[in-house]
């Protein structure tokens, strides 16, 4: 079992995100067969194995285990990851895209450059899993409580020409060889870090 799965296929997502089928994912963390989950969830073990289906269909789930009980067969499944995300990718042309937005300091345009991350970054670990290869990614998460918003302005600042002599110093648009990687810095509140007013 993955730890994340991005989910880009529509139907997919929607069979993830019907209640029941989130439920029954969520506790398909372990092996279980239908009738441990029915009793479980108080549910009817026809309608759990309906569930079920559905989500095998969609390689939502998958056989972990087949025990015979007498001349029956018990299958044991479990989810295909620990936890999911909805790629944009599965809204088609609906989803968030950084290229119609052209404020870079707006919170929809941060939003936006998440969602593609969410999809391009989703696809190309599903192509590297398919390929029994290791994705090279960089990921950078802290936290900073500013002082005051000129604070917050001098670090944008000092941030952006880092990164900008940073980038034109290990940048080689000619190497034969050479990979591009895409860079995203994003800052923004943190959630219920305090009761102030946003600026």
């Amino acid at each position: 079992m993955i730890d994340v799965d991005v989910i880009a296929d529509p139907a997919a997502a929607a069979v993830a995100l019907e209640p029941v089928r989130a439920r029954l994912l969520a506790e398909l963390a372990a092996p279980a067969s239908a009738a441990a989950l029915a009793a479980r969830l108080g549910m009817a073990r026809q309608k759990v194995n309906y569930h079920l289906r559905t989500l095998e269909a969609h390689e939502l789930v998958h056989v972990a285990e087949e025990r015979q009980w007498g001349g029956l067969t018990e299958r044991l499944l479990v989810a295909s990851a620990a936890s999911y995300v909805v790629s944009p990718e599965a809204l088609g042309p609906a989803a968030a895209d950084p290229k119609r937005n052209a404020d870079r300091l707006s919170a929809s345009y941060a939003i936006a450059l998440a969602a593609r991350i969410v999809r391009e970054v989703g696809d190309l670990w599903r192509r590297a899993r398919a390929a029994d290869k290791r994705l090279a990614t960089l990921s950078i998460d802290t936290e900073i409580r500013f002082a005051s918003a000129a604070d917050r302005a001098a670090f944008t600042r000092d941030l952006t020409q880092a990164v900008t002599a940073l980038a034109a110093r290990y940048h080689a648009a000619s190497a034969p060889d050479g990979r591009p990687h895409r860079l995203i810095v994003v800052a923004h509140p943190t959630p219920g870090g305090s009761s102030r007013k946003v600026t």
